[in-house]
């Protein structure tokens, strides 16, 4: 596979992001995605490039060699770490096993910079949950068990691989490590991916769901039975399943 050269293309990419930069988009997602102080993305910086243009960058620089992709990911810019992760997802479908392994790592090592819902959202499963599907899921565990909010988000979004071949312990066992979570985004994450087996599952999700709706956080279980017939959805939310 041919790789682009590693000095101009990471100059390169940056500056075909900022061609699409925006300071009033900026404003609007750093408001958006919580960057406040005291919030949960505290100090991250937008330049204001949507995402079907960060896509466009990405694509065209599909082929940059795994160290700029490492520096990119490593970058204060929001957009610059989304491209970056956008392209290792891609690499990761691509490659051969080494390279794969290599993204996998480089994604554990560095998850200090996947620190907003749609950095880990975009990634967790196509990554994390693509390496280990045919591996153990003990890194999962471990991850459910972080006190960084991003890496247990990444230990649920990483199960929706799973999901997607149809396999649903790990998510249910992840979904009852996170059961009572501080964090909202966690609610969500675990209700996102409980109504996402549940396409596929009802009666799997519904198993689990009358052992535990009536002690979970509200939020999880709205993001869980939204998809319900209105009764049932109101037989959940009132207790009376």
């Amino acid at each position: 596979m041919r790789e682009v050269g590693e000095n101009v293309s990471l100059r390169d990419a940056k500056k075909d992001l900022r061609k699409h930069a925006n300071k009033k988009s900026a404003e609007i997602a750093q408001r958006f995605f919580k960057t406040g102080p005291g919030e949960y993305a505290e100090g991250d910086i937008f330049i204001g490039v949507r995402v079907p243009q960060v896509r466009l960058v990405a694509r065209k620089y599909r082929d940059l060699k795994i160290p700029v992709l490492r520096k990119l990911l490593r970058s204060k810019y929001h957009e610059e770490r989304l491209a970056a992760l956008i392209m290792m997802v891609d690499r990761f479908a691509r490659e051969e096993k080494e390279v794969r392994k290599e993204i996998y790592e480089l994604y554990l090592a560095d998850t200090r910079f996947i620190n907003n819902w749609d950095l880990v959202d975009t990634s967790a499963p196509g990554i994390v949950g693509a390496w280990l599907y045919d591996r153990s899921r003990r890194p999962l565990r471990q991850l459910a068990k972080s006190r960084d909010l991003w890496e247990r988000r990444i230990a649920i979004l990483a199960t929706f691989w799973f999901i997607r071949q149809d396999e649903f312990d790990d998510t249910l066992d992840i979904a009852n490590m996170l059961l009572q979570d501080e964090h909202d985004l966690i609610h969500k994450a675990v209700g996102w991916m409980l109504r996402e087996l549940g396409k596929r599952d009802q009666a799997t999700e519904e198993a689990f769901l009358k052992k535990h709706y009536k002690t979970m956080p509200r939020t999880m279980l709205r993001y869980a039975i939204e998809k319900f017939p209105e009764s049932k959805r109101q037989k959940y939310l009132k207790g009376s399943i």
